[in-house]
């Protein structure tokens, strides 16, 4: 493992449901077989602090905006299966990429081992069909003992309109309620605004202070200077 005071990484072929637990709850997220620890991250042009987020299932209800969404996605087919990648889910990827501007990533695997169903724990995917049968969206979640980790989400940006990424977390939502997890982790976030903002957004969430504390986000202070003051000497 490499470890410095901002970023730690290390690779791990594989864990258990209970060392994933640990590792969730201590801020680590990863991408396959890479695991990382980031206090530090660039925001834009800023140095900003980052904010590991989860959902305490327990806390969470819908908002009025989200229970929209369920209904306008009414007739959508729901998919938990374990995860796997085939090109139907490549051209996904490759058209929902073309939507950034910036840190365009090169390829799924970028997110998900070659066999993201057992590398480095079991992993499943949601996967959203249109009343067609067309697969129009796809997001890959981990699944703990205790927990559950939302790692990626992408869509077919001509459904745009249905908004697939929220849909697919609030199913992954749904879904964690129904595996009796305690916690969905959503990722990293900032604690000025970005565009991970609307991680936010999601009744009952969390943010861990890098002190080995979960807090309820509604008393997290906008900025907590110590580690950004620490870098600057």
């Amino acid at each position: 493992m490499e470890e410095n005071q901002y970023w730690n990484y290390m690779e791990q072929q594989q864990v258990s449901a209970d060392e994933l637990d640990l590792l969730l709850a201590d801020g680590w997220r990863h991408f396959g077989s890479f695991f990382f620890r980031d206090t530090l991250s660039w925001n834009g042009d800023t140095l900003s602090q980052i904010v590991p987020l989860r959902i305490n299932l327990d806390k969470f209800e819908l908002s009025k905006s989200q229970r929209k969404v369920l209904r306008k996605t009414s007739n959508t087919q729901v998919v938990f299966r374990n995860a796997y990648i085939d090109e139907q889910k490549q051209r996904i990827f490759r058209s929902h990429s073309q939507r950034f501007r910036s840190n365009v990533p090169e390829s799924i695997y970028d997110f998900l081992a070659p066999e993201p169903a057992f590398v480095p724990c079991h992993t499943l995917e949601c996967c959203l069909y249109d009343t067609k049968g067309i697969l129009y969206a796809a997001s890959f979640l981990d699944i703990a003992s205790r927990s559950t980790s939302s790692i990626y989400a992408m869509f077919n940006p001509d459904y745009q309109h249905l908004s697939p990424g929220l849909h697919t977390l609030l199913e992954e939502i749904k879904h964690s309620k129904k595996l009796g997890k305690k916690y969905l982790y959503t990722g990293y976030a900032f604690r000025e605004a970005s565009h991970y903002d609307y991680k936010k957004k999601f009744k009952g969430t969390e943010y861990y202070d890098w002190k080995g504390n979960w807090t309820d986000l509604s008393q997290m202070p906008y900025q907590d200077l110590d580690l950004l003051e620490e870098e600057d000497e």
